[in-house]
């Protein structure tokens, strides 16, 4: 019972909510580096928010079903296909026995979620099944034998494309942050008041960027805790953004901090996307994370429990 992988595409991996717990023994979160769209992408198959999922980015795969599978593929618009029917993001399909479909590309954002009915079944390690290693050829991704009806919410969709391209304006986007620990090195103007480019080098490890140096301080910093969204300055004054599968520790200052509201619009990023910080208040992020998980949770719910009604 599983879907065979006859291209991987570029970086494709299952992953699920990670190991937040396992970070003091070094080890990345290895979270879904767009956590609002595997959620939702789960939702409408009735599974858990963290359900496994395989996790493309910018150019997916090419799977054959080897069952009926029922499934999903939610998050940048990335083109899809079937020689057996019509295929679209954010709906829901049944792939028959023997049925290929193909993943293509997105032309914005970067990465989507296949969401298939169960969740793949992968072996556990520390508590999470999210993969360490990317999908090869003649990969098989386990999943249950399923069936499902065409589901898609207009509304749902709209808003969690405009979640996950963050807070855009004039063709930029903006992200918010909070002060890093050695802010008080920098000059603060000099960061906030510009625009970085991202640059083609950027993973799950982390996203570098591209504007003017900052003015480095005269000072020495001893290695200390990192996490996902922080913005470390690198010696030659540009910035790196730490992703979802980021080191736990650096020796590079913190200039800032981006909240956890804003980590899927991070996790969105594609080489050539433009954008800049804005700073807010510890209070400030703490009310926008709650807002933005009551609305998760919401259509999260809403989505299960229409499910169980058909």
């Amino acid at each position: 019972m599983s879907l065979v992988v006859f291209d991987p595409g570029l970086a494709s991996r299952v992953v699920d909510f990670g190991r937040p717990q396992s970070r003091s023994l070094g080890v990345p979160v290895g979270v879904a580096a767009d956590r609002s769209s595997l959620a939702l992408g789960n939702a409408l198959l009735g599974n858990p928010p963290e359900a496994p999922a395989l996790e493309i980015c910018l150019k997916g795969p090419i799977v054959r079903a080897e069952v009926p599978v029922a499934a999903v593929l939610f998050g940048a618009p990335f083109s899809i296909s079937s020689s057996r029917q019509p295929l679209e993001m954010g709906t829901t399909f049944a792939l028959q026995t023997g049925e290929e479909i193909h993943f293509g590309s997105t032309r914005t954002g970067l990465r989507a979620y296949l969401c298939v009915t169960g969740g793949f079944a992968c072996p556990e390690i520390l508590g999470s099944r999210s993969a360490l290693e990317c999908v090869t050829v003649g990969a098989t991704l386990s999943c249950q034998t399923a069936s499902i009806r065409r589901r898609f919410c207009p509304s749902l969709h709209g808003a969690a494309s405009a979640l996950a391209a963050g807070l855009r304006l004039n063709d930029g986007l903006w992200l918010r942050v909070t002060a890093g620990l050695q802010a008080s090195w920098f000059n603060e103007r000099e960061f906030f008041d510009q625009e970085f480019t991202v640059t083609p080098a950027l993973d799950r490890m982390g996203v570098r960027l591209q504007a003017r140096p900052l003015t480095m301080p005269e000072r020495e910093l001893i290695s200390e805790p990192v996490g996902p969204g922080t913005v470390q300055v690198t010696r030659d004054g540009q910035c790196i953004v730490l992703g979802m599968d980021g080191q736990t520790i650096g020796g590079y200052p913190k200039i800032a901090q981006v909240i956890q509201t804003d980590w899927d619009a991070l996790g969105q990023l594609r080489p050539g996307d433009r954008l800049r910080f804005q700073s807010v208040t510890l209070e400030e992020a703490g009310e926008l994370y709650q807002k933005r998980q009551a609305w998760l949770r919401e259509w999260v719910t809403r989505l299960r429990v229409s499910l169980a009604g058909i």
